[in-house]
């Protein structure tokens, strides 16, 4: 069903939404997933409906977190949606408040992870147990039970949460199988995400860029293998940047670096020469003696200076990108047709780190200015263009970060299947 065309008036839609929004001493830092969701959420509201919002946030693994309560953004969503929002204080408990809702009034419930049942994980036993595969299936069974009763609050189920259609979890999959074709469908956050997977990966226009930054290739590595079958030009950037300069025997200094993976940085360098991909690897770094992870700060005292990013010397750490490294990503993306930016060049919280990220961000902008369409995705990457003032100068921002990966990669994702019939 397409949700423009479905009769919402005087029904109740559950809608699944990511409003894992990051929040400092009580303050919402960033809006760009609730301001995502609004235009689902009105024209539910347009066309006679009432909503019940759910969604995650953090990782409580089962466990009622306050600081991870979804209580703290009420009033940002009512803001947003120009009318009060009811709250329910449990997720699993809101048959009551949810039967009460007239049209036009909106119910948020609170955290879905404060239930394990939501994730459809055992807790507290190990997957070298002999009772896992017990406890696993016991689980699953729960987890349906836990998705019926979030479908019994309503009449319809729109799935819009982008950020979590990775997962088969209760309310973005399972709860899909309790609602029959003409009751359940994507919302307009969902299909904007789909179509802009398709411009990047179905639509191509040459040359196509990518950029991949982060601190591991661990993480990246599906998707690097997979663009380096798509892209023309890929550029890795950020802490990747070490795990190749040790590759190739370089000095590094205390620079992040995945020693078992060096191997496979050379088999990426070998797979771009068989591909015919230009590969794009910072040539130097700005680094620190004394960097706090934790506060995203320049300890007192500490020195910054740039080396050459294989020649790092003892006690100093590569955090950003090198002006030779700047230059050389902004000239890989000149003139580029398709964009797709995921994971930072550096330590962007910081501003004495934020050059390389930037230098890469301007460059898409100046692009996208010149013909180019623009995907940028993953917290950080979007955390960036925000920073920098460049987030309409982009074609478009994801909401999703491993989401829009394992959607790059071609792997079908449960949260869309689940709606398809797929």
């Amino acid at each position: 069903m397409n949700i423009r065309d479905y009769n919402f008036d005087g029904k109740k839609a559950i809608v699944r939404v990511d409003f894992n929004v990051p929040i400092q001493e009580g303050k919402i830092t960033d809006m760009t997933r609730i301001n995502g969701a609004a235009p689902t959420l009105k024209l539910i509201l347009e066309k006679g409906g009432s909503l019940i919002i759910m969604s995650h946030m953090g990782k409580p693994k089962g466990k009622k977190k306050p600081e991870l309560s979804l209580s703290q953004i009420v009033d940002a969503v009512s803001q947003t949606l120009g009318v009060p929002v009811k709250f329910a204080p449990d997720c699993a408990d809101a048959s009551e408040a949810a039967a009460q809702l007239k049209k036009g009034e909106v119910l948020l419930l609170e955290n879905l992870r404060y239930y394990p049942e939501e994730e459809g994980k055992p807790v507290g036993i190990d997957k070298e147990d002999p009772a896992y595969d017990a406890a696993k299936k016991e689980m699953k069974a729960r987890q349906k039970d836990f998705a019926k009763k979030l479908a019994s609050y309503a009449d319809c189920y729109v799935m819009d949460a982008f950020g979590t259609a990775h997962r088969k979890h209760a309310s973005t999959a399972v709860i899909a199988d309790y609602f029959d074709a003409d009751n359940k469908m994507l919302g307009l956050l969902m299909e904007k995400e789909v179509q802009a997977v398709d411009n990047v990966l179905k639509n191509i226009k040459r040359p196509f860029v990518a950029i991949m930054g982060g601190s591991k290739v661990s993480t990246k590595i599906g998707i690097i293998e997979n663009l380096l079958g798509k892209v023309d030009k890929l550029i890795l950037c950020g802490g990747m940047t070490y795990t190749f300069s040790k590759a190739h025997g370089g000095e590094i200094g205390e620079s992040i670096v995945e020693l078992d993976k060096l191997d496979v940085a050379l088999g990426v360098e070998e797979l771009a020469k068989k591909n015919g991909v230009e590969l794009v690897l910072g040539s130097d770094s700005v680094c620190c003696t004394g960097y706090d992870f934790s506060t995203f700060s320049v300890k007192p005292g500490a020195q910054i200076k740039v080396f050459p990013s294989n020649a790092i010397e003892a006690g100093w750490d590569g955090l950003d990108a090198g002006p030779d490294s700047r230059e050389k990503f902004a000239k890989a993306i000149e003139g580029a047709k398709t964009i797709l930016w995921n994971g930072p060049a550096g330590c962007f919280e910081c501003e004495d780190f934020t050059a390389g990220s930037r230098a890469v961000g301007e460059a898409i902008a100046k692009a996208t200015a010149e013909g180019a369409f623009s995907l940028i995705g993953g917290g950080d990457s979007v955390a960036c263009v925000n920073k920098f003032g460049l987030a309409d100068k982009v074609s478009y921002i994801s909401t999703g970060g491993g989401a829009l990966l394992e959607a790059i990669e071609g792997k079908v994702l449960p949260g869309v299947a689940a709606i398809k019939g797929e």
